[in-house]
């Protein structure tokens, strides 16, 4: 996943709400937002490859997220990131526990979110130690948490303008469908050529073998009860159907 933005405790009815946007090849196999077979109040996609996540929710409040940090040509670990956000949501450790005991060398560069309902940390294995984050609206893109690149600053002020607008979902998702570019002077240099560079910029990934597979928001309200959106699309951005539970 290329794009989260996360609001914690900003709106007393709703604690927690996530819009992200999953960003992959489109020949990597994956299953959409279901149930999990290992414990059925897990909800969430799954890569078929590695067998892990990318975003899910347990019923009990408990959450995780993962983006990679954007890195070329670094050596590739040992552990898929998604197993990351696997293990968190079929595990009992604390949030501000498990964040901190992620060994660093197993996986290639992360940002990992994760939460049960009374604590969000967040861990990068390019950022030092896991941290607990306290009430605000966060966003994670490919770099660190809150770098400001065009992409990431655009999708924070747009979220929190659709904060305002819930129930009602719609802003999100026009949000996460946006597919302008940036201009090439506003560019991040990150070592990619520039037409990828031009291409990542957006934050509704389109083209033919690489791009955004899955916008997903989720709510949690103050009485735990969760609400899961995703859309899926192909290659092109062309739309492959939605889950909603």
């Amino acid at each position: 996943m290329c794009l989260i933005v996360l609001a914690w405790r900003m709106r007393p009815d709703f604690p927690l709400v996530v819009a992200a946007n999953r960003d992959e090849f489109h020949a990597r196999p994956s299953a959409g937002l279901g149930r999990w077979e290992e414990d059925p109040r897990v909800l969430g996609g799954r890569d078929l490859e590695a067998g892990g996540t990318w975003l899910g929710v347990r019923e009990d409040g408990r959450f995780g997220a993962v983006t990679n940090v954007r890195e070329p040509g670094a050596p590739r670990g040992t552990r898929s990131r998604g197993h990351l956000v696997r293990d968190f949501l079929l595990g009992s450790l604390p949030p501000g526990s498990y964040a901190a005991g992620v060994p660093e060398g197993e996986c290639s560069g992360f940002n990992l979110l994760v939460a049960d309902g009374r604590e969000l940390w967040y861990r990068s294995n390019r950022d030092g130690g896991a941290r607990q984050l306290g009430p605000g609206v966060f966003g994670v893109s490919n770099h660190l948490l809150d770098t400001p690149w065009p992409k990431l600053v655009s999708a924070k002020a747009k979220f929190g303008e659709a904060l305002e607008e819930l129930p009602d979902t719609r802003a999100f998702f026009q949000l996460l469908g946006d597919r302008e570019h940036v201009s090439d002077e506003e560019l991040p240099q990150t070592g990619l050529p520039i037409e990828w560079e031009r291409l990542l910029s957006s934050i509704f990934v389109k083209s033919e073998k690489y791009g955004t597979r899955a916008s997903t928001v989720l709510l949690m309200g103050q009485d735990g009860a969760i609400r899961m959106e995703e859309r899926r699309f192909g290659p092109n951005g062309a739309a492959l159907g939605s889950t909603l539970i």
